[in-house]
């Protein structure tokens, strides 16, 4: 890092809040996925169906070793809308 790299000091200092939000929605959608799925014991395979994505890579999404996109995530909630969560 230079010395007077002043963004860089900054991100290093506070963190990036961009990446932070990010990292929560990421969160948020595989909890609640996966709340929805089971509440309606449904099973990941069936997202992976709907979504016509690996279901490797669903439960990748859902353990919290992979990040969404933005696309997938509206994807996601799209189909998990038409769910309700007792």
């Amino acid at each position: 890092m230079e010395e007077n790299d002043f963004a860089a000091i900054w991100l290093a200092e506070r963190g990036n809040p961009a990446v932070e939000e990010l990292a929560q929605l990421n969160l948020n959608v595989a909890n609640k996925t996966v709340e929805t799925l089971n509440a309606n014991n449904l099973p990941a395979d069936e997202l992976a169906v709907a979504l016509d994505i690996n279901p490797d890579e669903i439960n990748r999404w859902l353990a919290g070793k992979h990040t969404f996109s933005m696309k997938i995530i509206n994807e996601i909630q799209d189909i998990m809308a038409k769910y309700k969560v007792s």
